[in-house]
């Protein structure tokens, strides 16, 4: 199918084949009627990506800071690896979208095949949308008069956070579409209207809407603000601006009767002037797109309603709003439209956007014919790639990206599929890295006979589905951590390993392939007494309604990335976690399993600590290791140098670049599931590391000591 994609680094705007999504349950699959192109937010995005690197670190400051603190963590070549690779993954635009029901997901009610739907789906000519951001056609709404639903529900929330009242004199800042619709819902709340601009065109359509009007360009807003209310100040503003000065919100604090409201749709400099608010105690607000639900994973994607009764106004009903003003006619948006472009032709219509000061409305139009195949075939099979182990890449999320498939590429392995549930970054990771397919059904994978290993980087919660999925259909798993969530996962593993044998089940624990973990465990071979080893991980802050923390999904940070420490750890002293004693932080922070220290005893009596800290500067290093024993220390830092004390021969050891184990990862991986031959990791290693993750949390949360063997040595089904 097509599908209209931005790259933010070459500026290009493109319509490119990808595969058509997969309907997944809480879902709608719709085939696209039409969509309109948000002027504002759009052409924001595009001449953000026709800018040179220079304008785009100036328009974005706090970013250069987050680079300049990687350099300083992780060194210039890979810093500059992970920008580029990022400007490179492709942005797909638009976000008002009209179209018919092809088939709902399971969980789903409301809807039925055939309905006419507006979703938030961008422009494509399949999209796949939850339950929550769609909304029902009325009969008599046109499918061009129904793609501005979206871009309406952004001025109505702008709308609804200003609270006018009957009589009200509100004052609309930026005409574009946003600001013209705006208009247009404040006079049928009975409010008086002034709509400032630049833009005569767009003074004319709110003059047309019943506003009075200010060209900001050839005369003082302020001053018109005052004549037009005798004086006395306006009630409110809504901004919907897009502009860097901050003149505008000083403006409208001007413009303001004392305990005023100020509302921020759009985009505007905000370096606020207090004595502009603390003068007339006004009150300042910012919008967030279309309403409340916006942005929560529990209501856009798990599909749970607010209740009507305490949340009158979600993003649904705003939708739903829109769409009654625009079966009335309260609401006109069909004089809003200025052009029409074929979706083949969407890379002309951004272009008039950006060069024609008359272009209002443009919306794309879209053909009854799509091809809806979720496989797309990107590069074509080599014969040189006979005799290699052939693997497919479940998930195109941000570790593929910056990690598997760069890696994964270089390896002796031919790469056949790379699977998403959105069809884009699976493309471009295929197109960028010689991948042969692109699929949206992951199942496309496991059917295929010729396939040999499955790479699974996907979600944690979904870690123990895809291996044992990926086993009963005869395949190899690699997967990356954690291997499981919990001890039925495992069980349900191991059960499926022993109806499958002869298949290899890989964890990424990619540090014990380090040069560096090398060097550390050569030097201690032979030793006679055990090690003592502290692991201090400066892990960074995620914030706390990130998926990762959520127990169900992620599992918590321990289970999902200190399992890490704990193997090389485990791989250093040779030897197997027996006990577990964690302590967490308790009571002033958000979060607290991520501020963690844990103490392992090992069965060959090393001693080891993880100090997993998340409440550290990003400049400083990621990992610290260091082992002592027999009057000797090895200490590492951050993957890049590892220093000997006490050390006979060569002392220092430092690669040209971080070195965290990933490429001689796969290549043992890819060369075992070619070649044969004994597991990798032995599965009674990988399932002791997981279990001591989850004892872990079990110690810090209980306060006690936890045996592996005492805890989990009659649940584990060998």
């Amino acid at each position: 199918m097509k599908q209209v994609l931005q790259n933010l680094r070459n500026g290009e705007t493109r319509v490119a084949d990808v595969p058509a999504p997969c309907l997944t349950p809480g879902n709608i699959l719709i085939r696209t009627h039409a969509s309109l192109i948000s002027a504002g937010t759009e052409k924001m995005l595009v001449e953000f990506g026709k800018g040179s690197l220079l304008a785009k670190a100036k328009a974005q400051p706090e970013k250069v800071k987050q680079v300049l603190d990687k350099i300083k963590a992780d060194g210039l070549l890979p810093t500059l690896e992970a920008v580029f690779s990022k400007l490179d993954e492709p942005l797909p635009l638009g976000y008002c979208n009209v179209g018919e029901v092809v088939e709902v997901g399971s969980g789903v009610s409301g809807f039925k095949k055939g309905d006419c739907v507006i979703s938030n789906g961008p422009h494509a000519e399949m999209v796949c949308v939850p339950k929550n951001l769609c909304a029902k056609v009325p009969d008599g709404v046109t499918d061009e008069e129904a793609a501005f639903t979206v871009l309406s529900s952004i001025a109505l929330q702008g709308v609804r956070l200003a609270s006018p009242t009957l009589g009200e004199k509100v004052v609309v800042y930026g005409l574009g579409l946003i600001g013209i619709i705006a208009v247009q819902l404040l006079r049928a709340n009975g409010c008086e209207v002034l709509g400032v601009d630049i833009n005569a065109e767009r003074l004319a359509f709110a003059e047309k809407f019943g506003a009075a009007v200010c060209n900001g360009g050839t005369a003082d807003p302020i001053a018109a603000a005052g004549a037009w209310t005798d004086g006395k100040g306006v009630d409110a503003v809504i901004i919907t601006a897009s502009a860097r000065t901050d003149a505008i919100v000083h403006q409208a604090a001007e413009m303001c009767r004392k305990r005023g409201r100020i509302v921020l749709v759009g985009v505007v400099g905000l370096n606020l002037n207090r004595n502009d608010f603390y003068k007339k105690e006004l009150s300042f607000q910012v919008s967030c797109s279309y309403g409340p639900g916006r942005y929560d994973e529990k209501y856009e994607l798990a599909g749970h309603d607010y209740p009507a009764g305490f949340v009158r106004w979600t993003e649904q009903r705003n939708f739903e709003a829109i769409l009654s003003l625009l079966k009335t006619g309260r609401l006109d948006v069909k004089s809003l439209i200025t052009d029409h472009f074929a979706i083949n032709d969407a890379a002309s219509a951004y272009n008039r956007i950006s060069t024609n000061p008359h272009t209002l409305g443009v919306v794309l139009k879209y053909v009854e014919q799509v091809d809806a195949s979720q496989v797309l075939t990107v590069n074509r099979f080599s014969v040189t790639s006979a005799g290699k182990a052939t693997v497919g890449v479940i998930g195109a999320g941000n570790y593929s990206r910056a990690t598997m498939l760069p890696i994964l590429s270089k390896t002796d392995a031919r790469i056949a599929y790379i699977a998403d549930l959105d069809g884009v970054p699976a493309t471009h990771l295929a197109e960028k890295y010689g991948v042969e397919k692109a699929v949206t059904d992951y199942k496309v994978i496991l059917d295929d006979s010729h396939i040999d290993g499955v790479m699974i980087a996907v979600g944690h919660n979904l870690h123990a589905k895809f291996v044992c999925e990926a086993l009963s259909a005869g395949k190899h798993a690699f997967v990356e951590k954690p291997l499981a969530m919990n001890v039925d996962e495992i069980n349900r593993i191991l059960e499926t390993m022993k109806a499958n044998p002869g298949l290899q089940v890989m964890v990424g624990f990619n540090r014990r392939f380090s040069p560096h973990t090398q060097k550390i465990r050569e030097k201690f071979m032979g030793r006679s007494e055990p090690l003592a080893m502290n692991m201090t991980v400066n892990a960074g802050i995620v914030p706390p309604d990130v998926w990762v923390h959520d127990p169900i999904r992620g599992g918590g940070r321990i289970i999902g990335e200190g399992c890490h420490f704990i193997d090389l750890l485990a791989y250093i002293a040779g030897s197997k976690v027996k006990t577990v004693a964690a302590v967490q932080m308790s009571r002033g922070v958000a979060v607290k399993e991520d501020k963690m220290s844990i103490v392992l005893g090992f069965e060959d009596g090393s001693v080891g600590t993880v100090n997993y800290f998340a409440n550290g500067d990003k400049s400083y290093p990621k990992e610290m290791l260091e082992v002592f024993c027999e009057g000797k220390v090895m200490r590492l830092d951050n993957f890049r140098e590892t220093v000997g004390y006490g050390i006979r021969g060569r002392r220092k050891f430092r690669t040209f670049r971080q070195d965290k184990g990933h490429a001689a990862e796969y290549a043992a991986f890819i060369s075992r599931i070619r070649d044969g031959g004994p597991e990798v990791i032995p599965m009674d290693e990988q399932i002791n590391i997981t279990l001591a993750s989850f004892a872990a949390m079990t110690s810090a949360a209980q306060n006690r000591m936890i045996d592996i063997n005492a805890e989990y040595g009659d649940k584990i089904k060998f």
